[in-house]
């Protein structure tokens, strides 16, 4: 999937932020979720910009630039996020705390964003079977809609926010439903691909 997607997963009951395309990651919110922790442990603020400053830290950033190139995209203004490397994520969830360091490795590593992604090139697919297969492609943008929307029905999805916060059993049978319907495309009559496609998945 080639546009960028931000999407929110959960870290300590708040919500984190991520980039689908760079995999870049909110530092904003990862200290918003670590001084959450800290407070409920009765410890002081850690502090971001702060911890920029230090010469590990700028240390630790320069190897890093060298290789991957800009690890780093800071906002200005309230609301804003500063987007990190996820290396560079690690190593500040690690001077908030061992324990959010632990989550965040688990975090990191799920494939939630292998899911998401094979779910829009599996969806991009789909739309190009069936239009392919269209009769009328004058009606083609209403009825991929329509498709769209009976995908998000089967899924239990309601809106778009939640597909941003899908889990990855929801993302696969997603991925499923497209890549089952754009084989079928080309066998049945795209209402009967479609509801088969939905149905079999």
């Amino acid at each position: 999937m080639k546009t960028e997607v931000i999407m929110k997963r959960p870290l300590f009951g708040i919500e984190i932020s991520q980039k689908s395309k760079t995999e870049f990651l909110s530092a904003t919110d990862l200290v918003r979720a670590g001084n959450k922790w800290r407070n409920e442990n009765n410890l002081n603020d850690f502090n971001l910009s702060l911890w920029f400053t230090q010469k590990s830290t700028v240390e630790f950033m320069e190897e890093l630039n060298k290789k991957y190139g800009v690890v780093k995209i800071s906002g200005r203004g309230r609301g804003v996020h500063t987007w990190v490397h996820p290396f560079l994520f690690i190593d500040i969830a690690l001077a908030i705390s061992p324990k959010l360091k632990i989550e965040t490795y688990e975090w990191l590593y799920d494939h939630l964003l292998k899911y998401r992604n094979n779910s829009g090139d599996s969806y991009k697919k789909m739309s190009g079977a069936l239009y392919n297969n269209c009769s009328n492609k004058s009606e083609f943008a209403d009825f991929i809609k329509n498709v769209a929307k009976q995908i998000q029905n089967a899924c239990g999805i309601n809106s778009w926010e939640e597909w941003q916060k899908a889990d990855i059993e929801t993302l696969q049978k997603r991925d499923r439903m497209h890549e089952n319907i754009a084989l079928l495309t080309d066998i049945l009559p795209l209402n009967e691909a479609v509801r088969i496609g939905i149905l079999k998945s």
